[in-house]
């Protein structure tokens, strides 16, 4: 994975108006550009960044996006709190994350200016619809006079004119009212960034064209408005700030590839688990941002043995779960933080009955209601501790989009084949954001066929509760003829599986719980870059996995002894990390939380690990992480 350049636009002075801009300086393509498209939440902006996208995939480049977008379903028009914003790193070479600073800012009005410009990077290129800056959209966005004329923009270039007139004029022939034909503005800017990046129009066309397939005239003003973007950018010859980039595909494996998100990759995931465990799945949900994705994804996917069922809240939807794995189903429950929170006494009963059952948080901003759209780690102690009792439960992270599948598939080995609830983190930037993905062979997947006992296991007797060489109970379909036996929440004796709370039987149950967790069978953890040894390794978990590698990388390639190690297994963790981590003079752990998995490992390892912390609701950027780094190492 190489190291990407940003890509440098030429400088020049900061036009108002396109036929003031100078001629541009010939420059080497960039590896890669980020663009940020950012608007009012009524603007289509994550429609536009999702089929910019699907675009830059048909194209070869490979890619990272990240949503951004309010909690209010619609924030008042033209507010700062109301921006919905979508970032897209893509290139010629390999992408890990979503870029820090954008080299390119769409702004379609005054406030997403504003909320966004801070971070672009020195000398970007802004580009501005003078149609929406006008006194009323400032004061909403509490500007004074308009950046556009202030000189207040000087370090970028800036490239402004009216789009919301261009796109009135391109969809007049089809008889739309201003309002109406304002909807279409995300189309003729998508139009014109198609132009800016040689990509095709014909694929959105399509996509249009299915997407409006009861209201013809309406594809047919989108397509007008995109194709009159597309063609102003290829009409106009415009020079310096807006210029047409060629990027080359990254080279790749031979494959079916296609893009996907977090929450897509989950469900996928979700499914292939169950096939490979010959099982039918059950997903019970209750709509939670952003875990609600997954229950619309499944919903989908009926003809491979998956049925959803919409709770009236988050309890009746674990206990819906562990009621479908009573039955013989694999059970299935997904929610956020709040609701993972109100799901916690149903898992110690998951835990209790030794049922299979998995558990998907998509993690938020918290705590209570907190940031709902917007990204955190923060329920890391909610996975590990958070349950009343000792409950111990299995824990896994995944580190991408892509990464989610295969994490959720071995979150269904675990829960089969050691009977127990298992908890796959993800969180709010991995269940939105999209990148490439590599279709895997369904054949390099080794099955993990669930058994179901079907006569008494020790002679003439039934031992619910008797455990096989991994710690696990039989799984007992009800209704298999002299098999009946007790299940519920209170303490269950060894073997019979009677009620049976006496201390001595309260204290083996209890130990057996943990062991039989404990000894959940988990690879070493390897080294993602760097020695085995050094001055210092980074260690992260989940959604950090991309701006850490790229910083160690960076850093590396400065001569600085640094290392990454990226941990899946949050709960057992592998055996041999212990050792590694001792074998580094320094341990530094960046997550988005106040410092929960540098405290684990603390408490299991005795390592002086230090935290770098972040809680802003955005990922970290490759910048922090390498100015810790440099720090770290003095």
């Amino acid at each position: 994975m190489a190291t990407k350049a940003k890509a440098e636009l030429p400088e020049g002075a900061s036009p108002q108006q396109p036929d003031a801009v100078p001629e541009a300086v010939p420059e080497a393509v960039p590896e890669a550009v980020v663009v940020r498209f950012a608007g009012d939440s009524g603007d289509g902006m994550q429609l536009t960044g999702g089929q910019f996208t699907l675009s830059t995939a048909l194209a070869g480049n490979d890619l990272a996006t990240f949503p951004d977008f309010p909690a209010e379903i619609r924030a008042p028009q033209g507010t700062l709190f109301g921006v919905s914003a979508f970032q897209i790193n893509f290139g010629s070479t390999e992408i890990d994350t979503a870029g820090d600073a954008p080299d390119v800012l769409v702004a379609m009005n005054p406030a997403a200016l504003k909320t966004n410009v801070g971070a672009l990077k020195p000398g970007g290129l802004i580009i501005a619809d003078t149609g929406e800056f006008n006194r009323r959209n400032l004061d909403k966005a509490k500007y004074e006079t308009s950046p556009l004329e202030d000189g207040s923009l000087a370090k970028w270039q800036v490239l402004a004119f009216d789009i919301s007139a261009q796109t009135i004029e391109a969809v007049k022939p089809f008889g739309l009212g201003n309002k109406e034909a304002l909807r279409s503005k995300n189309m003729w800017t998508l139009g014109l960034a198609l132009w800016m990046f040689d990509r095709p129009r014909e694929p959105i066309h399509q996509w249009l064209r299915a997407k409006f397939k009861a209201r013809p005239e309406l594809a047919d003003a989108n397509i007008a408005a995109l194709d009159a973007g597309h063609a102003y950018g290829e009409t106009a010859e415009l020079s310096g700030p807006l210029r047409q980039t060629h990027l080359p595909p990254v080279p790749t494996d031979p494959g079916l590839y296609r893009t996907i998100t977090g929450a897509e990759a989950v469900s996928l995931g979700l499914v292939a688990g169950a096939q490979l465990a010959d099982l039918p799945m059950f997903f019970g949900g209750y709509p939670i941002t952003p875990a609600s994705a997954i229950l619309h994804h499944l919903a989908r996917l009926k003809e491979y043995h998956v049925t959803t069922f919409q709770a009236e809240d988050e309890i009746a939807a674990i206990c819906s779960a562990i009621g479908a794995s009573y039955a013989g189903q694999l059970g299935v429950t997904s929610s956020s933080g709040p609701g993972i929170a109100l799901k916690g006494e149903a898992m110690g009963l998951a835990i209790m009955t030794e049922l299979p059952l998995v558990i998907v948080n998509s993690q938020r901003g918290g705590p209570s209601t907190g940031l709902p759209t917007k990204t955190e780690q923060s329920d890391l102690y909610q996975a590990v501790y958070g349950r009343n009792g000792d409950a111990p439960m299995p824990v896994i992270a995944a580190r991408s989009p892509s990464d989610a599948f295969e994490c959720a598939i071995e979150a269904c080995r675990i829960a089969v084949e050691y009977m127990t609830p298992v908890m796959l983190l993800t969180d709010g930037y991995i269940a939105n954001a999209a990148e490439p993905w590599k279709v895997p062979d369904p054949a390099s997947y080794a099955p993990f066929p669930a058994q179901f006992l079907g006569a008494k296991n020790d002679g003439e007797h039934l031992l619910p509760y008797k455990r096989d060489n991994k710690g696990a109970r039989p799984w007992i379909k009800p209704g298999t003829p002299g098999l009946m036996h007790r299940i519920g929440g209170i303490e269950k004796g060894q073997g019979t599986g009677h009620i049976d709370y006496s201390p001595d039987n309260h204290q083996a149950m209890t130990d057996a719980r943990r062991d039989k967790v404990l000894g959940v069978a988990v690879p070493d953890q390897d080294v993602c870059i760097g020695a085995a040894t050094g001055r210092l390794a980074v260690v992260g978990w989940g959604s950090t996995y991309g701006p850490i590698h790229q910083a160690v990388r960076r850093a590396r390639a400065k001569g600085l002894e640094v290392s990454h190690i990226h941990v899946r297994h949050i709960w057992p963790m592998p055996g041999n990390l212990g050792d590694l981590l001792r074998g580094f003079e320094q341990v530094l752990v960046p997550e988005m939380n106040t410092g929960q998995f540098k405290t684990v490992l603390r408490d299991q390892f005795l390592v002086d690990a230090r935290p770098l912390n972040k809680t802003s609701g955005q990922p970290f950027t490759i910048a922090e992480l390498e100015a810790a780094i440099e720090e770290a190492l003095g």
